[in-house]
């Protein structure tokens, strides 16, 4: 099984599923490791990636995706996937991958940026991540405002696993 992570920066991908991954045993891998170093450069700058610089990106998570289902790993990851047509790059029509969106406001988002360190992801580029998203219908929505372990046991018992 794949459970994808998604939301805007500063939402809690990588903390979600790094702990949601070491509860279950499972592999976990972050999409931003995905990134070319132009992508990164571009974001450390403050400029909002395009859809021609993300198809690359996307083409390569896909990659992964379809080499975990074909050794049946199981892996959570961690990824944006703001639109609609990223996350058909992943759901490539098999029932093992589940999406996990994990949601909150933009002052609480906002407010953890300001505190993050070390990460490429500029808080001014919060606003255009909200104006990009496009919430999922088909996603198990998670309030971000709840602590990581409460939102890792939600996850677990809402997917039964």
């Amino acid at each position: 099984m794949i459970i994808l992570v998604m939301g805007v920066s500063g939402s809690g991908k990588s903390t979600i599923g790094k702990l949601l991954a070491d509860s279950l045993d499972w592999k976990f891998s972050d999409a931003d490791n995905f990134h070319s170093p132009q992508n990164i450069d571009k974001m450390q700058r403050g400029i909002p990636l395009d859809d021609g610089d993300r198809l690359p990106w996307l083409q390569d998570i896909q990659a992964a995706i379809k080499k975990w289902l074909e050794e049946n790993q199981n892996v959570v990851l961690a990824c944006s996937a703001l639109k609609t047509s990223y996350r058909q790059y992943f759901f490539i029509g098999d029932q093992r991958i589940k999406l996990v969106y994990l949601h909150g406001s933009f002052a609480l988002i906002n407010k953890r940026l300001q505190e993050r360190h070390n990460h490429f992801m500029s808080e001014k580029l919060l606003k255009s991540q909200f104006d990009t998203l496009e919430e999922p219908t088909d996603a198990l929505y998670v309030d971000i405002s709840l602590s990581p372990e409460e939102i890792v046991q939600n996850i677990r018992e809402s997917l039964q696993i």
